[in-house]
């Protein structure tokens, strides 16, 4: 790889161990994938945030870099961790595991990272310009980056995350190149999503077909931000996309031709009402009616969608013996604070729970206490992950249905 003088000198040891250690992986790394050269970047979204992704030997290794001087230069956001850091007592996670979470987030703090704790860095403080090269990690963030803001990542694990902050820098391959992102499967939407479920339905649905390759839909007019945040979680979920282009909505999709990069596409799909009926019976796999909890916000709730809930829950409480957590950034839930939203919803019965979520939490011990085994959510990225993850029945479904099984203890 060619390296300039500052890379050079980092790799020489010359500012200090850590980034030595950094640059080693990211040379390393740079050669196995064939990268000519180093591009800076502007942001790292963290990926080894959680001690339940992490262990003792990831926050050891990030305690080590910290306490060897260790300084990250972009901004750089945490992912979600393992537990919701101001009240882990509240839900019951293990003391000694909330004890190894605190000491990894107070490592990446020492280091110059924001503790946001969350999957949706874009909400806050972490949003790249399009055409900015970043360094993310969690899938459903890096998609987002991607296809939303237009911004270029390839998918970032907890080391490779850790050598970006620390240096500034990735090797340029994958999603950096230009070549890298064009479309290649083309999905003709007859039935148009509505709402934000139904995107996640089709992004299940495609997401099995297209793999690693890059979708680009054609038929959708409208999408809102949260749409578009659920309709690349569930790509990232049930495929391995890291990238999707809309025609007419997309940073680089102003039309069909653009794209896909003047290239014809390796396959056409249709997705249509027989399609998303396939989707929505695969995602719900509870085997009766019953249910245990409900969970919304995977990928993290934002200010709109706590306004839904909060208008859901005005006139209802939730029913003796369920559980509803609404996971969402802490910074939203503050702003939900001050616009009485908060009060709404926990004086309904449903708790707010920050920093974590139910795929990064240490669940078997939380549901072994209180019981739990199934569970109701609108996101079709958790209903892909609970059953094999930790076993849970689910079932999947709209805001509306899900608010409604919270009240009755039933999926209706």
């Amino acid at each position: 790889m060619e390296l300039n003088q500052e890379q050079k000198e980092m790799l020489e040891g010359k500012h200090g161990d850590p980034k030595k250690k950094a640059m080693e992986i990211l040379v390393q790394l740079g050669e196995i994938y064939g990268a000519k050269r180093m591009v800076p970047i502007t942001s790292v979204h963290m990926a080894g945030s959680s001690v339940v992704v992490a262990g003792k030997a990831g926050t050891k290794l990030v305690e080590q870099m910290a306490a060897q001087g260790g300084e990250f230069v972009p901004v750089t956001t945490l992912n979600s961790g393992a537990c919701d850091m101001a009240s882990p007592g509240v839900i019951g996670f293990p003391e000694d595991l909330v004890k190894m979470q605190e000491r990894l987030t107070n490592a990446y703090c020492e280091m110059g990272a924001i503790s946001y704790h969350s999957c949706t860095p874009y909400y806050s403080d972490n949003v790249p310009k399009p055409g900015a090269h970043v360094a993310w990690g969690e899938s459903s963030a890096i998609i987002f980056a991607n296809s939303v803001l237009g911004a270029r990542t390839n998918r970032e694990g907890g080391p490779t995350g850790l050598a970006a902050a620390l240096t500034g820098y990735v090797p340029e391959y994958g999603f950096h190149l230009d070549e890298n992102r064009r479309g290649q499967v083309l999905v003709k939407v007859e039935e148009v999503p509505t709402d934000i479920n139904e995107f996640g339905t089709l992004g299940y649905y495609v997401g099995q077909i297209c793999g690693d390759r890059v979708p680009v839909f054609l038929g959708i007019e409208k999408a809102k931000m949260d749409e578009l945040k659920m309709l690349g979680a569930a790509l990232a979920s049930s495929g391995a996309c890291a990238l999707f282009h809309i025609v007419g909505l997309t940073p680089e999709a102003p039309t069909l031709e653009a794209a896909m990069g003047g290239l014809e596409p390796e396959q056409e799909v249709i997705y249509g009402l027989e399609q998303k009926r396939e989707a929505m019976a695969k995602l719900n796999k509870a085997p009766n009616d019953h249910v245990d909890m409900v969970v919304i916000g995977c990928p993290h709730a934002s200010i709109s969608e706590l306004q839904a809930i909060a208008e859901l829950f005005k006139t209802r409480r939730v029913k003796k013996g369920i559980q509803v957590w609404i996971l969402t950034p802490v910074t939203t839930k503050a702003l939900a604070e001050r616009m009485g939203l908060v009060k709404i919803i926990e004086e309904a019965g449903a708790q707010i729970v920050c920093d974590t979520c139910i795929i990064l939490a240490p669940m078997k011990e939380v549901m072994a206490k209180d019981g739990l085994s199934s569970v109701s959510t609108n996101s079709a990225k958790l209903a892909h992950y609970a059953p094999g993850q930790w076993g849970f029945n689910v079932h999947y479904g709209s805001l509306e249905r899900c608010i409604e099984s919270a009240v009755t203890g039933r999926w209706k």
